[in-house]
């Protein structure tokens, strides 16, 4: 492992180090596994991703502790690095702390709802609660009640009471939605001095609990103000552009500048982060438009269909998936009726970046399959196979994944975007490492690093390392 000249230098690099130790973990050899990824932490002290792996196989020696040790790690920089929550739920659960585990599934339940490890790591830590615990638990409520329980009296009261709030407040709510009781709730928890003294049956300060649940909150609101891309935003603006502008080639009139103005007006509300303005804004230029007779706007429906995809973007943004749904869907008809294309193509985009959000990845595809065709320029064209292809990772259909990681890469190569070939290479790369193809996987990583470090993109950096052989 180390160099020739009796140094402790690590010979070979860290994605070296990190692919043989998955190899060595999926032949079942764990104790080896964890020697390959601890080298690989001492030429990368820290990383998230070789934390959890090397924690993994802690527990598949029996080592819980050790397990929890490097899970902890794994979210000292990131307390939302799922992945972390979910090896630190698991080694609590073998280490019998249910109640702390089933916190942190939870936690990773509510930022990542699709994945199906912690619906049944909940399920399986409130019945081992349930067994070990049984009907003894007379006096406070449990600590789990009190976090994920409780609030449900709260919000019943806090939907009579009409509070005045800040503006800054209106949009942490408008971001957290229904966790935003959840947080005003611990924070009132925190000013009973009987409760917070209490603790877990694994020891800890009850307070010290509750106080990393609202830091957890805190983060989570900057998570949602990032869940829809930029670049989705600008291509959706400058469609509605190309759209409208043709409009301007008939005499100016009030109806045509009228729209013109609004679509802009509700575009820039919901990227300054106002999707309730962005709503009410559209809702009420939809009922305008609805009034009008097709002889004053002779594009009357496709104004509807595009305020049909302003609607679904701002429930989008706002977290309520079946009415961005369906408004998309609606915005989907219309286009097919009128023959439209580019709102066709629009309608596509969205409805499956709902179903991506609610982990309908299946469906994803299924409809963004179908707007291939309709893709028109080559930046569309690479973030569209990168999507499809992060389904199929999702799903698990590795050899799917691949194929559009590398169409998606072909693509990005064409425009000589450098930004859309490193979201590519780690696509291509983590698809290569999960078939195995370890070589190729490596070569990937280290041209997207490459492309990262030629950007000085922290975001790219952050997107490489939730790779799991790399983050």
């Amino acid at each position: 492992i180390f160099d020739d000249q009796g140094g402790q230098r690590p010979k070979s690099t860290f994605l070296t180090y990190v692919a043989e130790g998955d190899q060595l973990y999926h032949k079942g050899e764990y104790v080896k596994a964890i020697e390959s990824f601890s080298t690989a932490l001492i030429l990368q002290p820290g990383d998230k991703s070789c934390l959890v792996a090397r924690s993994k196989c802690y527990l598949k020696t029996g080592d819980p502790e050790n397990a929890l040790r490097d899970a902890e790690a794994s979210l000292k920089e990131d307390k939302e690095f799922f992945k972390g929550l979910y090896q630190k739920a698991e080694a609590l659960y073998i280490m019998g702390d249910f109640e702390y585990a089933l916190v942190s599934y939870h936690r990773g339940h509510r930022l990542r709802p699709e994945l199906q490890e912690f619906r049944l790591g909940i399920q399986k830590a409130q019945e081992a609660i349930e067994n070990s615990v049984g009907s003894k638990c007379q006096c406070k409520m449990s600590t789990i009640e009190l976090i994920f329980h409780a609030v449900q009296p709260l919000r019943r009261k806090q939907k009579l009471e009409n509070k005045k709030t800040t503006n800054t407040e209106k949009t942490t709510k408008q971001l957290l939605g229904e966790l935003y009781t959840d947080k005003e709730y611990l924070e009132e928890l925190l000013e009973d001095e009987d409760l917070v003294k209490s603790k877990t049956r694994s020891g800890e300060k009850l307070q010290d609990l509750i106080l990393n649940c609202i830091t957890y909150l805190d983060t989570r609101t900057e998570f949602w103000h990032q869940q829809r891309p930029i670049y989705a935003r600008e291509r959706d603006r400058k469609l509605m552009q190309q759209k409208w502008n043709k409009s301007r080639q008939n005499p100016s009139s009030d109806p045509a500048i009228f729209v013109l103005k609004s679509l802009e007006d509700i575009d820039a509300a919901l990227i300054s982060g106002n999707a309730e303005g962005s709503l009410k804004r559209a809702q009420n230029v939809m009922k305008t438009v609805q009034g009008w007779s097709e002889k004053r706007v002779p594009n009357k429906n496709e104004v509807i269909a595009s305020l049909h995809n302003c609607i679904g973007n701002a429930f989008f943004d706002l977290g309520d998936m079946d009415r961005a749904l369906e408004q998309h869907q609606k915005d989907l008809k219309l286009a097919v009726q009128c023959e439209l294309s580019d709102a066709k193509s629009r309608a596509l985009d969205s409805i499956g970046r709902v179903y991506a959000r609610i982990g309908k990845f299946a469906q994803a595809i299924e409809v963004w399959e179908e707007k291939i065709p309709l893709v028109r320029s080559g930046l569309e064209k690479t973030w569209l196979f990168h999507e499809i292809g992060r389904c199929y990772l999702e799903l698990k259909r590795h050899t799917e994944a691949l194929d559009y990681g590398y169409r998606s890469l072909a693509a990005a190569d064409e425009i000589a975007d450098e930004k859309w070939q490193l979201n590519a290479c780690v696509l291509v790369a983590q698809s290569e490492l999960e078939l195995g193809n370890f070589k190729s996987s490596v070569s990937h990583f280290e041209r997207a690093l490459d492309r990262a470090t030629l950007l000085q993109d922290s975001s790219s950096m952050e997107a490489i390392q939730k790779v799991p052989s790399l983050s």
